[in-house]
């Protein structure tokens, strides 16, 4: 007899409920978050309130908390008002955390509070992979990505920004004086004076602005990097890949195992071009890994002679395609990368196949 598949009934009485343990599989990945916490020693590593107080509310453990932001980290849910719910509904998140519902306020207060905590125990996963031998490190791609601030472009100031708004803004006083001119001559009456004082106030409005942005340029003098951001103060203006467009936010960089995938090293940092980041980067993957040298993939972002070299000197090979600065291959013409250098014979082959010997340096 043909027919659907049946659900249970809600209402049915289970005399042998169902136990959470039942509902995971021996080979689930959060057993092996389980274990992972369960293993670290938190107050070590520099989680607050890693012993109960003895007075006053209990708290959860940073245990807890810390396999939730693990959890969350793994299934791609960062917001903490999330998470709350996936405590409450989501049967591997109670498994995880004993079916504790912590508030979204105590997730958010622990991420913010244990930041060095949660950075250290990322390095003991790296550390624990590379003992037993997950991480083999003899190669590792390098690269960053821009994340956008709650800092908006309009907050976000530079000389060039304050200038070009400064001139609007006396455009836009010129206007307003020479429409007030017009309502004298033309305007009579009441109708006049409201007019006039409109433009007024709008006059004032914008020389006020006018005098901000001119303190604003004031204090540009003294920042550091030429760069004033006013919600996020550490965030910078970067450029984007998209044309004439750019964020205001902060720069990523990621060290991955070229084998497993796995992160290894990264480091949020506020400078908008990665030219100065390579040797930083690759240091510190050498040192989680610890391997004697290494070898380095990065994109022509990171060419820099001088980090190619210190990279060098650090035992670290580098592959890095460098970037075409030279205009000739719009025109048609060949470029140094077309010709084939020679070590043996210290010539240059050129595409034809022919030889170029050597004259003279410049």
């Amino acid at each position: 007899m043909s027919g659907f598949i049946e659900g249970t009934v809600r209402e049915q009485t289970a005399l042998f409920p169902d136990r959470l343990e039942d509902w995971i599989g021996e080979d689930h990945l959060v057993r092996v978050v389980d274990l992972f916490v369960n293993e670290l020693d938190l107050a070590a590593l520099g989680f607050a309130r890693s012993a109960p107080a003895r007075t006053g509310r209990p708290g959860y453990h940073p245990s807890v908390l810390l396999k939730l932001f693990i959890y969350g980290y793994l299934n791609r849910i960062p917001s903490s008002r999330r998470l709350e719910r996936e405590a409450g509904r989501n049967v591997e998140v109670m498994w995880l955390t004993g079916r504790l519902v912590p508030d979204h306020k105590t997730i958010a207060d622990f991420r913010r509070d244990n930041g060095p905590g949660i950075r250290r125990s990322c390095a003991q996963f790296v550390e624990l992979c590379r003992r037993i031998g997950v991480l083999k490190g003899s190669c590792v791609a390098i690269d960053g990505s821009k994340f956008r601030a709650v800092n908006s472009r309009d907050r976000n100031f530079t000389q060039g920004k304050i200038a070009s708004r400064i001139a609007h803004l006396e455009a836009d006083v010129e206007r307003y004086i020479a429409e007030m001119v017009r309502v004298d001559r033309h305007e009579k009456g009441e109708v006049r004076a409201e007019k006039v004082a409109h433009l007024a106030k709008r006059y004032g409005r914008v020389r006020q602005h006018i005098q901000h942005l001119q303190a604003m340029g004031r204090a540009l003098a003294d920042a550091p990097d030429g760069q004033i951001s006013l919600t996020d103060p550490d965030a910078r203006a970067m450029a984007t890949s998209a044309r004439n467009s750019g964020t205001v936010g902060y720069n990523v960089q990621a060290a991955v195992d070229t084998e497993t995938h796995l992160i290894v090293a990264h480091e949020v940092t506020n400078q908008g071009h990665d030219r100065d980041l390579l040797v930083p980067m690759a240091k510190a993957a050498k040192n989680a890994l610890r391997r004697d040298e290494m070898h380095v993939l990065a994109d022509k972002g990171y060419f820099s002679g001088r980090q190619i070299l210190a990279c060098h000197e650090a035992g670290i090979t580098t592959t890095i395609p460098r970037p075409e600065t030279s205009g000739n291959r719009l025109k048609g013409m060949y470029e140094k990368a077309d010709f084939a250098y020679e070590a043996d014979a210290d010539i240059y082959r050129c595409p034809a196949g022919e030889a170029l010997p050597y004259r003279y340096t410049t």
